[in-house]
């Protein structure tokens, strides 16, 4: 398919995410092209009715959250707003607007869920994904936002009990919050805080001599080491 093909199907997308009866497969289609389409954070941030579309898909399943109700097709549906947010998140032009709009706390409520069963697994998977995108790039803007929320307590829950793949992100926010000094600051600010990171952490390496994870453990030696 040529570029500009290309362009007018990511195009003829995004215009469905407006629409509630073609969004579900709008969705899916274009978080399977985040990779291969350079500018569609920009044209997601700009298109009208789009991140309400997205936003919408999130709050809808607040309902299934407490008591936990949610199924593997709504689950697989949800996390493509995230997945495309994950996109906003990661680009340059989108990341401060993103923040401004404080649009990761809609977030937060699957952060905050404990259920262990798949569905809910992948949702705050791909939630944290979400946050992992804006502390990639070394950003004080990002930290200053993050440590304005509930994200570290949030994160030290998901690294006791979430599943591998979640533990790493979530070591992964901890790490890039550490080594930044505001965040090192933060943390140390008082014996509370200080105390439940490295509570959690020795908790971790413990249970790393059960469960080995190279790649884990490669997070939480950063975090020490900082």
């Amino acid at each position: 398919m040529s570029d500009d093909a290309e362009r007018e199907v990511v195009y003829k997308l995004v215009l469905d995410l407006v629409n509630p009866d073609s969004r579900e497969v709008a969705l899916a289609e274009l978080s399977k092209k985040r990779d291969s389409f350079s500018e569609l954070a920009p044209l997601l941030w700009n298109s009208v009715g789009t991140m309400a579309a997205l936003l919408h898909e999130i709050i809808s399943i607040y309902p299934m959250l407490s008591p936990p109700n949610l199924s593997p097709h709504a689950s697989n549906r949800v996390c493509n707003a995230p997945a495309l947010l994950q996109c906003v998140a990661s680009h340059q032009e989108t990341r401060s607007l993103l923040l401004h709009a404080h649009i990761p706390l809609f977030l937060y409520p699957f952060l905050n869920t404990v259920s262990r069963t798949k569905p809910f697994e992948y949702l705050r998977l791909t939630s944290l994904g979400v946050v992992g995108a804006l502390v990639k790039v070394d950003d004080s803007e990002v930290i200053t936002f993050l440590l304005n929320t509930e994200i570290i307590p949030l994160c030290l829950r998901i690294m006791e009990n979430g599943s591998e793949l979640s533990k790493t992100v979530a070591t992964f926010i901890i790490q890039k919050i550490l080594l930044d000094n505001m965040g090192l600051n933060y943390i140390c600010q008082t014996p509370e805080r200080f105390f439940a990171v490295s509570t959690v952490l020795a908790n971790m390496i413990e249970s790393l001599l059960d469960s080995p994870s190279q790649r884990l453990l490669k997070h939480i030696v950063r975090c020490y080491l900082r």
